[in-house]
């Protein structure tokens, strides 16, 4: 059982500020941890912090194109989204999975409104520029008036990550990107991606090797350098927009972990910001961070 008065009080930092978690599509099918996401973001809103939940969604992706006979193919790490990809991405995406999450964190007593980035014009995007990867969209502008409204009416906006081109098509948007530029145009104190990794490893076969704090010239060195590759580039890639733009502080942690999210928000708290980063390094609970703004 959590225990709230607990909770309020080590999150006291963050009450009124805006958090911004990422919760991929693996963390959301790995064990452990999926119950416990929804019962932490329930928690951080009830200590009144106000949440704005993005999610992914590949794993369900894949399967309903299965089921629908639909070829997956990845370029680069990017999933080649044809036209029959497109729907079925905002079936999947901001129909199904959308609304399931939302669902999920009404049980838990957390009023939440499910959108995608198309609606209120929320993400604006150009088609990447290649073409053979179809209905790919590059962020030109997060437009947070619709986010703002329903923080400030009280509820957890949950963003299923399809975007809007200036063409009036929707495009699929990578989940790591948009929810690292959402952060920054909402100016967030926290961004946290939920993710099926421990966090950034100089070796990505041992665990033991996980690098628990950068900075943003690090992070690019070691995307540079490439001990970040794959899906690790997005989402490492998110974390440094993020702090590029003034987020205060950024995480990759463990999705699988139970109440690993809540974790990271509370470890140092009553001592501030040299504690929580001492926290970090001894516990290895809160995954890889970067750290921004004073």
């Amino acid at each position: 059982m959590i225990n709230e008065s607990i909770i309020k009080g080590s999150l006291k930092l963050y009450r009124e500020k805006v958090v911004v978690i990422k919760y991929g599509g693996a963390a959301m099918g790995a064990s452990g941890g999926g119950a416990s996401v929804i019962q932490d973001i329930a928690s951080l809103k009830r200590a009144g912090i106000k949440v704005v939940l993005v999610h992914g969604g590949g794993p369900e992706l894949s399967g309903l194109q299965a089921r629908l006979g639909i070829e997956t193919k990845f370029i680069d790490g990017l999933r080649v989204t044809d036209a029959e990809t497109i729907d079925a991405a905002l079936m999947a995406l901001c129909g199904k999975l959308n609304k399931d999450i939302v669902r999920m964190l009404e049980n838990e007593g957390c009023e939440a409104a499910g959108i995608s980035g198309i609606d209120g014009g929320v993400i604006k995007c150009e088609r990447h520029g290649d073409e053979d990867i179809g209905f790919v969209g590059e962020i030109v502008h997060v437009d947070t008036k619709l986010l703002n409204a329903l923080i400030e009416s009280g509820y957890t906006p949950v963003v299923a990550t399809v975007g809007l081109g200036a063409d009036g098509l929707a495009y699929n948007i990578n989940a790591d990107t948009a929810a690292g530029q959402i952060a920054a145009a909402l100016n967030a104190e926290f961004y946290i991606t939920l993710s099926d990794v421990p966090g950034v490893l100089k070796d990505k076969n041992d665990p033991a090797s996980l690098i628990t704090c950068m900075d943003i010239h690090e992070a690019e060195e070691l995307i540079e350098s490439d001990v970040v590759q794959d899906g690790m580039i997005p989402k490492v890639g998110g974390l440094i927009s993020a702090i590029r733009c003034g987020v205060r502080r950024a995480s990759i942690i463990d999705g699988r972990v139970p109440h690993a999210l809540l974790s990271s928000l509370t470890i140092g708290q009553e001592t501030g910001d040299a504690a929580m980063a001492k926290g970090y390094i001894d516990s290895g609970i809160a995954g890889t961070t970067i750290f921004g703004r004073k």
